[in-house]
C-alpha cells in the first residue's frame, strides 16, 4: 500500500456589504479580481427577485473591466420545490456548455437556500468544479444554509439525497436584499440563529432574549445583527469543528432537523424550512423532558423565546400517518440515520449553550412528545 497525506487549505470567505450591484460599490469587482484576466460570469437568479434585480446584474457588469457576463442571467424558480426538479441542473449545465465556461471562470447564485445548493451542485459538478460566487437572499441563507459548504438536489422524495461538499469561492451576503422580504421568509432565518446558540453560546442565545419583541417584530436592525452573527457561529462551526465534509456522523447544525426534514416533504414543502425546523426542536425539547435530560423550566424558557418570535409549534401534517398507522413524521429517524451513514446521531441540549449527541430515540417517548406538543400548541 502507498499512503501519502494531501492536505488541502480552504478560505472560507463571507463577506458582508449592501446593495451589491451599486456602481460604486467593489465588493465582487475585488473579490473575483484573476490576475487581470477577463473572466466569464454565469449569473443564475431566484425569479422571486429577477424581475427587481436581473437589469442592474446587466448594468454592473457592463462596467466592469475584468469580468464579462456570460449571456443573460439565468432564472430559475425559487423555494424548495425547484430542488425535485433535475431539469433546472440541466438547464445550468446548458449554460455552462452553452457558453464555454471553464474552471477559471465563475458561477454566481442569486436567491434562497433552495436556489444556492440547486446551482452550487452544478457548478460543483460541471469541469469537476467551477469557482461558485454565493449571494443569499433571505434571513435564512444569510444566517445559515448560505454561509455553508454542502449542494444538493431532493431525489427519491428525500431532501439533498443527491448532493456535494464544495467551498464556495466566497458568499456575499448583500443585507439590502433582507428589507423587501416578506415577512414570513424574513422570520425563518431567526431560528436557525436560535438553534447555534442553543448549541453553541448561551450568551448569544441571551442576545436573542433580549431582542425578543423587536424580533418578534422584525425590526429590521434587530434582524441583521441576529443573522450575522448566526452566520458567524455556522462559518466558524464548519471551519473548526474537525468535520466540515460530514465525514463524521455528528450533525449538531441539524438540532431539530431529523423531523422538519420529514415534514417539509409531507407538506409538500407548504411548511417552510425554518417553520418546520421550529417545530422540530420544540418536539426535541419535549422529548428531553421525557428522557430526564433537561428540565421542564429551561424547555418552557425556549419554547417562550420561539413562541414570542413568531413560530407556531405544531402543525396538523404531523398527524399524518403511515401505512401501520404510525406518525409519518416518525420515518424522518430512519431517513437521517440513512443519511449520516448508517449510524443515528441526533443532537440534543444538556444545558443551553451545549449539545449531546445520542444514537438512539426512544419511539415510545417521542410520541409522548408528540402528544405533549399537540395538546401545547395546536389550535
Amino acid at each position: 500500500m502507498i499512503l501519502r497525506e494531501i492536505p488541502i487549505a480552504f478560505q472560507h470567505r463571507v463577506v458582508f456589504t449592501r446593495n451589491a450591484f451599486d456602481s460604486t460599490n467593489q465588493t465582487l469587482l475585488d473579490l473575483m479580481r484573476d490576475d487581470g484576466n477577463v473572466s466569464k460570469v454565469l449569473v443564475v437568479i431566484d425569479d422571486g427577485i429577477a424581475e427587481s434585480v436581473s437589469s442592474s446584474v446587466i448594468e454592473y457588469f457592463a462596467e466592469a473591466e475584468t469580468l464579462t457576463l456570460a449571456g443573460d442571467p439565468v432564472v430559475i424558480p425559487g423555494g424548495e420545490p425547484a430542488k425535485n426538479a433535475w431539469q433546472h441542473v440541466e438547464t445550468i449545465w446548458q449554460a455552462i456548455h452553452d457558453h464555454q465556461l471553464c474552471r477559471h471562470s465563475y458561477v454566481i447564485a442569486i436567491g434562497g437556500g433552495a436556489i444556492l445548493d440547486l446551482v452550487g451542485f452544478a457548478a460543483a459538478t460541471a469541469h469537476r468544479g467551477i469557482r461558485h460566487v454565493r449571494m443569499p437572499t433571505t434571513t435564512l441563507s444569510q444566517g445559515d444554509g448560505g454561509v455553508g459548504v454542502k449542494n444538493g438536489v431532493n431525489y427519491f422524495g428525500k431532501k439533498n439525497w443527491i448532493g456535494t461538499f464544495a467551498v464556495p469561492f466566497a458568499i456575499v451576503n448583500d443585507l439590502a436584499f433582507l428589507a423587501s422580504l416578506p415577512d414570513r421568509e424574513k422570520r425563518s432565518g431567526l431560528i436557525e440563529a436560535v438553534k447555534v446558540a442553543l448549541i453553541r453560546d448561551k450568551t448569544f442565545y441571551e442576545r436573542i432574549e433580549t431582542l425578543a419583541v423587536p424580533l418578534g417584530q422584525l425590526d429590521l436592525e434587530a434582524v441583521e445583527e441576529i443573522i450575522q452573527t448566526s452566520a458567524e457561529h455556522h462559518v466558524d462551526h464548519i471551519a473548526t469543528a474537525g468535520d466540515p465534509f460530514e465525514l463524521g456522523s455528528a450533525r449538531p447544525l441539524d438540532f431539530g432537523h431529523w423531523a422538519a426534514h420529514k415534514l417539509e416533504q409531507i407538506s409538500k414543502f407548504k411548511v417552510t424550512h425554518g417553520e418546520a425546523v421550529a417545530i422540530g426542536m420544540a418536539l426535541d425539547l419535549l422529548y428531553s423532558i421525557e428522557i430526564g435530560l433537561l428540565p421542564i423550566e429551561t424547555v418552557d424558557r425556549i419554547l417562550k423565546l420561539l413562541v414570542q418570535l413568531g413560530f407556531q409549534l405544531y402543525n396538523p401534517h404531523l398527524e399524518t400517518k403511515d401505512s401501520n398507522g404510525r406518525p409519518l413524521v416518525l420515518q424522518g429517524l430512519e431517513e437521517f440515520r440513512e443519511h449520516l451513514g448508517g449510524q443515528l446521531t441526533v443532537t440534543l441540549l444538556p444545558k443551553i449553550g451545549e449539545k449531546l449527541e445520542v444514537h438512539e430515540m426512544n419511539e415510545a417517548k417521542v410520541l409522548k412528545a408528540l402528544g405533549h406538543l399537540r395538546a401545547r400548541f395546536h389550535g
